[in-house]
């Protein structure tokens, strides 16, 4: 079946009329942010593609309307998603917490949360001076302590360090060398100039202690969920 062009007219009529309805029905939504000047953009934008359609000699009106369906089906789940992106982040950033629990959520204007981690403790993916590296969270450790392998990622040569800290640990007593993070950023939190230790013997990873979480304005464990504040 081939659509001949009175056909591609009375269509554009019916939509150019159900645009001019909407328009004296809902005069207000046009009025808001411009909304006249663009449907003035649309109905040309229409009347172009229109008469280019029209000049085509031979459509086939099938493949033309499926088409249209498909396009129409995709402008509909993109409306959708607009509509509930608040709701869809919500999805993502549940999913997200529940597979990578070390990455931090933003839960409001200046709160995050982090899911506790499968051996039971809190991990925390932080930028050092722009290098990600991956914390326990330790409220028993006095200061942030770095592993020298995350330190040799920030730059740092652990050979070159002065070891002039004593800690005592549930494994003995261990030195550190204090050193001065230029900027600690987990997500939109920034701390800048953090006081820090590299450890003298090596790690199973950094600690996250109250070298930084002093320096919040709150923190707290609600069950499986920390909850920093600042």
């Amino acid at each position: 079946m081939r659509a001949g062009p009175h056909l591609w007219l009375a269509l554009l009529g019916g939509v150019v009329a159900l645009t001019v309805f909407l328009a004296w029905r809902f005069p207000d939504a046009l009025a808001a942010g411009g909304g006249g000047g663009r449907l003035v953009y649309l109905v040309a934008l229409l009347a172009l593609v229109s008469a280019g359609i029209m000049g085509m000699r031979r459509i086939r009106l099938g493949p033309a309307l499926r088409n249209a369906a498909i396009w129409v089906a995709i402008g509909l789940v993109a409306l959708l998603a607009y509509s509930f992106r608040d709701e869809f982040r919500f999805v993502t950033d549940r999913l997200t917490g529940e597979l990578l629990p070390h990455a931090a959520q933003q839960t409001g204007a200046r709160e995050l949360q982090v899911r506790r981690g499968a051996d039971g403790h809190f991990h925390l993916e932080a930028r050092v001076d722009g290098v990600p590296v991956r914390f326990l969270v330790d409220t028993g450790a006095s200061d942030v302590t770095i592993s020298p392998t995350d330190a040799r990622r920030l730059g740092l040569d652990p050979a070159g360090l002065a070891y002039t800290r004593f800690y005592a640990t549930a494994n003995g007593g261990v030195r550190g060398a204090p050193v001065r993070l230029a900027e600690v950023a987990v997500g939109p939190l920034r701390l800048t100039d953090v006081p820090a230790t590299v450890n003298e013997a090596e790690m199973a990873g950094s600690l996250l202690g109250m070298g930084f979480l002093d320096r919040l304005r709150g923190y707290e464990v609600r069950g499986d969920t920390l909850v920093l504040r600042w």
